[in-house]
């Protein structure tokens, strides 16, 4: 008997009090979490370990770049140079986790979106021709406007916010998505002006993921255009970037597998930027330029076809194609999935036609219009530039052997960008007009 009890006592589970049942629980969920972040970085590190393959087939292929940038060929693949296409390739290849991958279901809705623009585009005569598509905003006036003060990089500036009233028409895809993006309805841009006399202005239109000063005042060279060449700055904040964004990632839903939400983002940076620039005018301004890089290059090259009376027009590192651009960075599964589904191919690209840059005849004097790039481009690719320097009849451009990001130490790009505001006539001493 003794033996008998013995051995039922042994085999009962042994039961926690409640208070170590919890406190084991909330072990066990902070040790899966450390292994979740774990195993994201060390995949992250094996996506980035496997891009070097991605480079080391660029600088074994020359002929395919130099076909890429005819006629400007590549420069020879020193040390420095490779190593800005190296870290990109593996900033790219750690930004592509499969967490952010859509589902099917994601690509039909899509899919469904696409078909339908198509078809709403061309009924509305719009593919015939994209700038009826764009309405012309209301003005903006002072009393629209709310402001506050700050400084960054040494620099004084003020913001000014005020109502964007964009919304995509109601018959568009994603328009509903689009108007659910409550903080997007603010529209904001920061403001570095000197005072006295009038002076020429320049707005400046920052890249993906960016949209606060501290970023937008370094990736656009801010100090240097308004201290050393004495211009009034303007850098308005791109939908869902910035104070308008709408997840962790400034900017993230406006370049996504939503491929609506590009369109429509599109469409309100160039209604938000119409506006501003129509504040200036009203402010005195008599000569404006535009200037911006990566994804402001697009902005601003989209906005020279549609408004004249710019001085000048300057797009650095641009893009211009993003259904194109989409599909080179897609990993190849991705690509396939969506491939089938349809939403690579014409599907985007006819969408996105109402927005590209390629399907206007650029305002701009030809003599007024300048580009730069990147010859080690791995995120908006040298084709890109290449492309709209071949639809603006061949203009001023100026290749740096870089990366991306390469023009912020570039010194053939500062020189270039200071000729060519110079050339514009926007270009003046800190010292004059005071």
């Amino acid at each position: 008997m003794a033996d008998a009890a013995s051995a039922a006592v042994v085999t009962q589970p042994c039961k926690l009090p409640a208070r170590a049942r919890r406190r084991a629980r909330r072990a066990r969920g902070v040790v899966d979490g450390v292994v979740a972040v774990v195993s994201s970085v060390v995949a992250a590190i094996a996506r980035a370990l496997r891009s070097l393959s991605r480079t080391w087939r660029f600088a074994r292929a020359p002929q395919l770049r130099a076909a890429e940038l005819h006629p400007f060929p590549p420069p020879p693949p020193t040390l420095f140079f490779l190593a800005q296409v190296a870290v990109e390739d593996a900033l790219m290849a750690m930004a592509m986790s499969p967490r952010r991958f859509p589902r099917s279901s994601d690509l039909d809705r899509v899919a469904e979106e696409l078909r339908a623009a198509r078809a709403l585009f061309a009924a509305e005569g719009w593919l015939d021709d994209p700038a009826s598509y764009h309405e012309l905003p209301p003005a903006l006036t002072d009393g629209d406007l709310t402001w506050r003060r700050g400084r960054v990089r040494g620099i004084d500036y003020e913001q000014m916010q005020f109502d964007s009233r964009f919304a995509p028409r109601p018959s568009e895809p994603g328009a509903r998505r689009w108007e659910s993006y409550a903080a997007n309805h603010r529209a904001a841009a920061t403001i570095v002006r000197h005072h006295g006399a009038e002076r020429p202005w320049l707005v400046c239109v920052h890249g993906f993921s960016m949209g606060y000063p501290i970023m937008d005042f370094a990736g656009l060279q801010t100090a240097r255009l308004h201290g050393e060449l004495g211009l009034n700055v303007a850098l308005p904040v791109l939908p869902l970037h910035g104070p308008r964004k709408v997840t962790p990632l400034s900017g993230e839903p406006f370049l996504s597998f939503e491929m609506m939400n590009s369109v429509h983002g599109l469409a309100q940076s160039v209604w938000d930027v119409r506006r501003l620039v129509g504040w200036l005018r009203t402010q005195g301004a008599t000569s404006i330029g535009l200037y911006g890089v990566s994804l402001g290059g697009y902005v601003v090259s989209l906005l020279a076809g549609l408004d004249f009376g710019f001085e000048a027009v300057i797009a650095g590192i641009p893009v211009v194609d993003l259904p194109t651009l989409f599909s080179a960075h897609s990993p190849e599964p991705i690509r396939r999935r969506a491939d089938r589904h349809g939403i690579l191919g014409t599907g985007p690209e006819v969408a996105h036609h109402v927005v590209s840059p390629l399907a206007f005849e650029t305002k701009v004097a030809q003599d007024r219009r300048f580009i730069f790039a990147g010859y080690g481009d791995r995120m908006a690719f040298p084709s890109q530039a290449v492309r709209l320097w071949e639809h603006w009849n061949r203009p001023a451009i100026c290749w740096y052997a870089g990366s991306h990001v390469g023009y912020l130490w570039s010194r053939s790009v500062a020189g270039f960008l200071d000729g060519s505001l110079g050339a514009a006539g926007l270009a003046v001493s800190a010292s004059q007009a005071e």
